[in-house]
């Protein structure tokens, strides 16, 4: 299978690296074009678009940081959308919101494509040693498809269930991990 990762941010960076580890066919495309020559000197292979990428490939990742970013590439005149079609694969890794990845959801199941939300947690330091946990929402059978490639990204992988799922889940999780920082914080300065 044919991997297209867009967003070589840190946690981007490192789940790319992953794949490229495990002789995963790679393709890559980031604003840095620095950190792209970084990735080609690897291996991946680079495009000028997300549109040409998405061509290119079967699995399209991507990890970017914001909504508003993710619908600029995706909807962009050489964007995802543009260069979609049948049966290939969109996995969204950015923490975005339900509403958002159903709405772009509609557009790639327009092309006869396939949308999964699939958010990660645990920061950096585990996206590096491929112990992130991903939650994935969207089509079981598509989850299926790609456990493989989702499975050298991170070690604890869920299913959530239909599209967006996924998102609400992180959001959650997001939301405790505050709340335990703040306990956290309270108790050191009444210890």
């Amino acid at each position: 299978m044919k991997v297209g990762f867009i967003g070589l941010g840190n946690v981007g960076s490192k789940l790319a690296n992953s794949l490229l580890k495990n002789n995963i066919d790679l393709s890559v495309r980031d604003l840095d074009y620095k950190i792209m020559k970084k990735f080609k000197n690897k291996g991946a292979k680079l495009y000028k678009s997300p549109k040409q990428l998405t061509e290119n490939v079967d699995l399209i990742i991507t990890c970017l940081p914001s909504p508003k970013i993710c619908s600029q590439v995706m909807e962009s005149k050489n964007g995802v959308i543009a260069g979609i079609s049948k049966n290939k694969l969109w996995l969204e890794m950015s923490t975005t919101d339900e509403k958002e990845v159903k709405r772009i959801g509609k557009l790639i199941k327009s092309k006869k494509a396939i949308p999964l939300d699939c958010p990660v947690s645990g920061g950096c330091h585990r996206a590096a040693t491929g112990n992130i946990s991903i939650f994935v929402g969207g089509n079981k059978k598509a989850y299926d498809k790609i456990f493989n490639i989702l499975s050298i990204m991170g070690k604890n992988i869920l299913y959530t269930g239909k599209l967006g799922s996924a998102s609400i889940l992180k959001v959650l999780t997001n939301y405790l991990a505050t709340s335990n920082l703040i306990a956290l914080g309270e108790a050191l300065i009444l210890a």
